[in-house]
C-alpha cells in the first residue's frame, strides 16, 4: 500500500511523481547534513495537473504531497517516499498537515481574498515537515487578482516551497503561470480500472462496481458515489427519467423545477454536515464561552466565515446541477449511438428501455439538438444565470427536439 495506490489507471503519472518525489527526498536530505546538492533533480517548484473530470488529478497532487512530506525510515534503507502509512504521509493525506495548504473554490471564482494568507504563507520555511505545499483544487477558477498573486508566488517561491495546480486543461490557466509549472496530463481512467479499484479498496461486488463504472465511464468519484450512496442513486435514476417527462410544456417546466430542487436539497445537506462542523471550530479557536456567545471583536470573522459558507452553497447547487446535466448528456449519447448503430458500448444500460423508446421515436439530428441544448444550459449556469431560467430553458429544448 502506498500513496499511489489510490491514482486509478495512471501508472505512468504515478511513475514521474514517484521519481521526483525521491529526488525531493534525497534534496532536503543533503541540505540537512550539508552535504552537496544532487546535480539532477526530477523535482520543480511547481506542477500543472490536468486532465478531465474524474481522471484524479486532485489525488495525484495530494498523492504527491503525501511523498514530499513522508518520514517513513524505510527511505533512509533507499525505499521510496509515499509510504502511506507514516505521520507525514495520513496527515497529508487527510488535510491537517499543518505544511500542506489546499485552496478550493467556496463559489465560482478563487478570489484574491481567499489567496492572501496562502501566498503569504508560501514564502515561510515548512514548520515542521520536509516542503511547504500549496494546493490549489481549482486553478481554473483564480480570478484575474488571484491569478496574479499566484503568479508572484510562482516567479519567485522560496526554496522548499512547492506548488500543486489543478485544472480541467492547460489553456484554463494563465499561460504566464503555466509556463512556469512541470505538466502532467491525466487520462480518464477505463472502465475496467475503475470497476476493479471498487471491488478491491470499497468491497463493492463486481456487478455492481461494472456497472457504475460503465455509467459514469471512468469517473472515479463519481463511481464511487454511486456504489456507495444509495440516495445518488436514486437522484441519478430521476436525472434518466426526465427525457420521458417533457413531452409537453407543463412535464418540461414540472422537470426543470425538481431537477432544480433536487440539486439545492443536496446542496443543503452537504452544507448542513460542513457547515456546523466549520462553525463550532471557528467558535472555539476564538474562544467563545459557554453559552456560545462570542468575544468581543470576533463578530467580523464570523460574518467572513458566513459570507463563505453562503458562496459554497451556491456553487455545491451548481456542482449538483452540472452532475445531473452530465448524466443526461450521457443518457442522449446511449440514444444517438442506438440510432447510429455504433459499436460503443451503452453506459446507461439501466435505462435501456428508455434509451430503446426515444431512439426509435426521434430521429438523429434530434438528439444532437438535445445534447447542445444542455451543453447551453451548463454554459448559461457557468456565466451565473439563475438555475430555474436556465434549466427551464433547457427542459424546452429538450422537449422540441
Amino acid at each position: 500500500m502506498t500513496v499511489w495506490d489510490d491514482l486509478v489507471g495512471q501508472e505512468k503519472v504515478a511513475a514521474q511523481l514517484d521519481a521526483a518525489a525521491r529526488d525531493a527526498d534525497a534534496l532536503v536530505t543533503a541540505v540537512a547534513a550539508e552535504a552537496p546538492l544532487p546535480e539532477a533533480s526530477k523535482m520543480t517548484h511547481a506542477w500543472l495537473f490536468t486532465g478531465p473530470p474524474g481522471a484524479g488529478r486532485n489525488q495525484a497532487a495530494r498523492a504527491f504531497a503525501a511523498a514530499l512530506q513522508c518520514v517513513s525510515p524505510d527511505r533512509a534503507l533507499g525505499g521510496s517516499p509515499g509510504c502511506g502509512f507514516c505521520d507525514g504521509c495520513h496527515t497529508a493525506l487527510v488535510g491537517t498537515h499543518a505544511d500542506v495548504t489546499t485552496v478550493a473554490a467556496v463559489g465560482t471564482q478563487i478570489l484574491a481574498e481567499d489567496m492572501r494568507d496562502t501566498v503569504r504563507k508560501s514564502f515561510t520555511s515548512p514548520a515542521n515537515g520536509r516542503w511547504q505545499v500549496i494546493l490549489v483544487e481549482d486553478a481554473e477558477r483564480l480570478n484575474e487578482k488571484s491569478a496574479n498573486a499566484v503568479l508572484k508566488a510562482v516567479e519567485e517561491p522560496a526554496p522548499r516551497t512547492v506548488w500543486l495546480l489543478c485544472a480541467p486543461s492547460i489553456e484554463d490557466v494563465l499561460p504566464t503561470i503555466r509556463s512556469r509549472c512541470r505538466h502532467l496530463n491525466l487520462l480518464t481512467p477505463s472502465v475496467d480500472a475503475v470497476a476493479d479499484m471498487l471491488v478491491r479498496r470499497e468491497g463493492i461486488e463486481p456487478a455492481v462496481a461494472a456497472a457504475v463504472a460503465r455509467a459514469t465511464q471512468g469517473h472515479v468519484d463519481r463511481a464511487r458515489r454511486l456504489a456507495t450512496d444509495p440516495a445518488a442513486r436514486e437522484r441519478r435514476a430521476a436525472v434518466l427519467k426526465l427525457p420521458l417527462r417533457v413531452e409537453d410544456v407543463g412535464g418540461a417546466l414540472r422537470a426543470a423545477q425538481e431537477l432544480v430542487d433536487a440539486a439545492a436539497e443536496d446542496a443543503k445537506q452537504l452544507a448542513e454536515e460542513m457547515d456546523g462542523k466549520e462553525t463550532e471550530e471557528l467558535k472555539a479557536a476564538m474562544g467563545a464561552v459557554q453559552g456560545g456567545r462570542m468575544p468581543r471583536g470576533t463578530a467580523g470573522v464570523m460574518k467572513d466565515l458566513e459570507d463563505k459558507q453562503k458562496r459554497r452553497r451556491t456553487r455545491t447547487q451548481r456542482d449538483s446541477l452540472d452532475l445531473a446535466l452530465t448524466d443526461l448528456t450521457a443518457f442522449y449519447r446511449d440514444v444517438l449511438a442506438l440510432q447510429l448503430g455504433s459499436r460503443v458500448a451503452i453506459a446507461n444500460a439501466d435505462a435501456e428501455d428508455a434509451l430503446e423508446r426515444i431512439a426509435h421515436g426521434t430521429r438523429p439530428e434530434s438528439t444532437l439538438r438535445r445534447i447542445e441544448a444542455i451543453a447551453a444550459c451548463r454554459e448559461a449556469l457557468d456565466r451565473n444565470v439563475a438555475p430555474l431560467l436556465a434549466v427551464e430553458a433547457m427542459t424546452m429544448a429538450l422537449r422540441a427536439g
